[in-house]
């Protein structure tokens, strides 16, 4: 027999942390691999990537890209061809140097990112402007060596999707960029529920290697932010390091100007610590596994009959596209299967009881709100896909109104500092890598970015006076 004491957590007021590392490893999303910093992704955890690749895929089709596959391993001369990007990823790579029972003549970076190697295969494939656009993307795997790992937040190795593309003009791949972002703002929005800021990052926290960064910014339920997703203008930098060139219809030669965006397993965590509670998760429903839980509750004659009539309704539901779970373990207590389908996160429980069911009616239970309503069962299949329909408002409205009630304006050093030690702050800032260190230094805090829908000002900086050079105010946050 389960035990309660296996479904207790740390409450996130005592310990966010704890909690999270709890949350991961009891609702079985993941747990730590063999090898320190590395990932074993469960089924219950994988569903949920799968469900994310599914909208996110589609997304990147509908909008005319191809996915594709390039090697895991790459010469280490490739990366050293653009000297920023090296020296952004110096600190995390993994080089292999011995192969075959021997050294190699070159060593071999573990994929960090792709740019390079798609850069090179890029030069092979392009040759006019008839080639243009090239839009690939790619889902797989890459290997940064992290120094303190978190599951799904920071892992050596992840999963993710790396779009690559290549446009005659500066133009054309701008409004490349801005398609990508685009994408994972819907997804932010429309699937995982988050309500993030969009905007620009400053030039010290660009993409390594890019002209222009752009992100998705979460705040999570301790306060902190979450880089979602990022979108970068490369110019013409990877094309002169790896000679992507096109004949214009002119006849002369021109560098393509490149872009590249990407989302990880790390929007996983996001979702968790964006949305979960004291009991465990709380998934949206376009990302749980099982929408809907039946537990039938029922001994004796009557059990045989109220099982027929939840196998009825989970195919009647799965009909209607409806993933739905029926829970009929009979060595665990309703009770028990109560808690543990709350703290798996799954949005509504369907609790089919006998006396409930001999009056014709089956209890509902919705984990964002724990409110329960008495359905009558001719009307449980409507009901559930209405009351998904409203968990997917609620928990969108329940995240952006806790990220707008915990942002906070600051016009001076020290109202910055004092506001900073939780939620988003958002003040005039120079752009100088001297003043973000400073504050990174003082609080850990880093700049965000630059809000796409913040209002023009013409203020000074908060921390050295210098006029802002972005005629806008940024976020600042402790982030993830």
């Amino acid at each position: 027999m389960a035990r309660a004491d296996e479904l207790s957590i740390t409450p996130q007021s005592q310990d966010f942390s704890a909690w999270y590392n709890e949350i991961v490893q009891k609702a079985e999303l993941a747990d730590r691999g063999p090898v320190r910093g590395t990932m074993v992704i469960r089924p219950y955890g994988y569903r949920i990537w799968e469900l994310l690749q599914h909208e996110l895929d589609s997304r990147i089709k509908a909008t005319g890209h191809e996915n594709a596959y390039f090697p895991l391993f790459i010469p280490e001369e490739y990366l050293k061809r653009e000297a920023e990007h090296v020296e952004g990823f110096s600190p995390e790579l993994a080089v292999v140097t011995h192969a075959g029972g021997k050294q190699l003549e070159e060593p071999l970076v573990v994929r960090p990112t792709s740019e390079t190697v798609i850069g090179e295969m890029m030069a092979n494939w392009i040759e006019s402007h008839r080639d243009l656009p090239l839009k690939l993307n790619q889902w797989a795997n890459v290997v940064r060596w992290e120094m303190r790992p978190r599951l799904f937040l920071r892992t050596t190795e992840f999963l993710w999707q790396e779009g690559h593309t290549a446009h005659a003009t500066e133009e054309d791949a701008k409004e490349e960029v801005a398609t990508a972002l685009n994408f994972y703002r819907e997804i932010a929005d429309d699937v995982a529920l988050l309500s993030p800021v969009l905007g620009e990052k400053t030039p010290g926290e660009r993409f390594a290697g890019a002209l222009n960064t752009y992100s998705l910014e979460a705040m999570m339920r301790d306060g902190k932010a979450l880089q979602a997703a990022t979108s970068h203008y490369l110019g013409t930098n990877f094309a002169q390091a790896f000679n992507i060139t096109y004949q214009s219809g002119e006849g002369d030669l021109q560098y393509c100007h490149t872009t590249s965006w990407g989302m990880s397993t790390r929007l996983i965590g996001a979702v968790i610590m964006a949305h979960g509670d004291d009991k465990g998760l709380i998934l949206p429903p376009k990302l749980a596994p099982y929408q809907t839980v039946i537990v039938p509750i029922a001994k004796g004659p009557e059990t045989s009959e109220i099982k027929k009539l939840a196998d009825q309704f989970a195919v009647d539901m799965e009909r209607m596209g409806i993933r739905t779970h029926i829970d009929d373990r009979a060595y665990l207590s309703p009770g028990f299967k109560f808690n543990a389908w709350e703290q798996k996160g799954v949005p509504l429980r369907c609790e089919f009881g006998e006396r409930d069911i001999s009056k014709g009616v089956v209890t509902l239970h919705n984990r964002l709100t724990s409110e329960k309503q008495l359905v009558a069962i001719d009307k449980l299949s409507e009901t559930v896909q209405t009351e998904l329909r409203q968990f997917e408002r609620d928990l969108f409205e329940r995240a952006k109104e806790f990220r707008l009630a915990n942002t906070r304006y600051a016009s001076s050093k020290e109202e910055f500092f004092e506001q900073i030690q939780s939620g988003f702050v958002v003040a005039e800032h120079c752009g100088t890598k001297e003043c973000e260190d400073l504050v990174k230094e003082t609080s850990s805090a880093t700049p965000r970015c630059i809000p796409f829908d913040a209002k023009p000002t013409n203020g000074a900086c908060v921390i050295c006076g210098k006029v802002s050079p972005y005629g806008k105010r940024i976020i600042f946050a402790k982030a993830y």
